[in-house]
């Protein structure tokens, strides 16, 4: 399902049911150690869809550890994100020299609870939500809101190592292309050279869940400058 959001840069492998013997790598399995049957179905699922993602890029899958906050720990040369919410699980990875950063986020397509939209909402953004909610009635708009900034965290931390708050991130919602744009309020994360002070996503709902994905791609690469004419090789 993430697919139909994203880049040609990047590769995807999703899931809608837990298979009922997942293989995980030994490092895997210990890392999840004794958590509930809820918790370890989403860990299992989601690492079989990264390594599957793996394959997809022409690369010999590899345990997929959990770093200090929980952020999925890729190979060099990888970048990726996962998700996983009730019937969901995603990995979407790309190259390193193609994309500089990924994050991604899977919802359902429910109410926050009570009191949760304004803590992770500026006025601006709850004013907006009200119009679109207007307009399309069947779409959960605080959700998708919360499912973008948990979108553009993913993307943030693997270039920042650091914690960025929901205020900090300022989401405008384009229904008609599906398309949202998140302005930072804090100085953004420095990559080959330039500072990005925004990211762009895009969202899909259907089939009662809510997808997000950011993707920011590497800069090109510029060729070696062509030789004069009548220089000498």
């Amino acid at each position: 399902m993430i697919k139909a959001i994203l880049p040609d840069c990047v590769v995807a492998a999703d899931l809608l049911t837990d298979p009922p013997d997942p293989m995980l790598f030994p490092e895997e399995d210990k890392a999840i150690g004794q958590a509930d049957e809820q918790r370890r179905a989403e860990f299992a699922t989601a690492r079989v869809c990264a390594h599957d993602a793996l394959r997809k890029l022409g690369l010999r899958p590899s345990p997929v550890l959990p770093g200090l906050r929980g952020e999925p720990q890729w190979p060099a040369g990888v970048v990726g994100s996962i998700t996983h919410c009730p019937g969901y699980r995603a990995a979407v990875l790309g190259l390193s020299s193609k994309v500089t950063a990924i994050g991604i986020d899977s919802e359902r397509n429910e109410a926050l609870v009570d009191g949760i939209l304004d803590a992770i909402s500026l006025p601006e953004e709850r004013e907006a939500l009200r119009r679109l909610a207007t307009a399309h009635p069947r779409v959960h708009w605080d959700r998708v809101l919360f499912s973008a900034k948990e979108a553009v965290y993913k993307a943030w931390f693997p270039l920042t190592k650091r914690w960025i708050d929901f205020e900090d991130i300022v989401v405008t919602l384009d229904p008609a292309s599906g398309v949202f744009t998140a302005r930072l309020r804090v100085p953004g994360p420095r990559a080959h050279g330039q500072r990005l002070a925004r990211f762009t996503g895009r969202w899909l709902v259907d089939a009662g869940l809510i997808l997000t994905a950011v993707v920011v791609p590497a800069p090109a690469r510029r060729g070696p400058a062509p030789a004069l004419q009548g220089a000498r090789a």
